[in-house]
């Protein structure tokens, strides 16, 4: 191959990665949620300790940012997966492979979200639970993207997008959590 195809083909290539995610994010849109309709509002959360002690529930207000707020909290992926529904690369990504016990909460605010104990390997090449920590901490939203019908979950304290949910994961359940590793802040549990 010579240089000047080369040149060509990654132009291509570029050009349609950008065309994709401009036409992606015209179809989909950031995330809208009541709270940006009303940032005052609350929502029942269930909270736990580091160790994945349950506390028990509280009635927290919603954590509502501008653009630029969560910038300056989060990383260029971080910001692009949590605020505007991006995907990570799979198996290039912090806790697909990750087999330590511990607790995985928001990125963006805290929440708790998942336990090492319901994580599995998919072969998807993304974090996978069969169960979130508690149903209370996330919520659901059909994602019609990419022309198909997804089911997005999202954290119900700041809307962070965190993966998607779907029906091929293992007993009890039947479910697949898969979430994008740049969503979650990993606590390993001390002995």
């Amino acid at each position: 191959m010579d240089r000047r195809s080369l040149i060509v083909g990654l132009g291509s290539l570029v050009g349609t990665y950008g065309l994709f995610w401009t036409i992606r994010r015209a179809l989909v849109g950031p995330p809208v949620s009541a709270a940006d309709k009303n940032p005052g509002s609350t929502v029942t959360v269930v909270q736990f300790r580091d160790d994945g002690t349950r506390i028990g529930s509280a009635s927290l207000t919603k954590v509502v940012k501008s653009d630029a707020e969560w910038q300056k909290l989060l990383n260029p992926e971080q910001f692009q997966v949590t605020r505007h529904a991006a995907t990570e690369y799979a198996f290039h990504n912090a806790y697909f492979q990750n087999h330590q016990p511990g607790l995985y909460r928001c990125i963006c605010c805290d929440n708790a979200l998942f336990s090492s104990n319901a994580k599995y390997d998919s072969g998807t090449g993304w974090p996978s639970f069969w169960q979130p920590i508690a149903e209370e901490n996330l919520y659901q939203l059909t994602d019609s993207s990419l022309f198909m019908e997804r089911t997005a979950v999202n954290c119900r304290l700041c809307d962070a997008h965190l993966g998607h949910v779907f029906t091929d994961g293992p007993k009890p359940t039947g479910l697949r959590y898969c979430m994008n590793s740049a969503s979650l802040r990993f606590i390993p549990h001390t002995a």
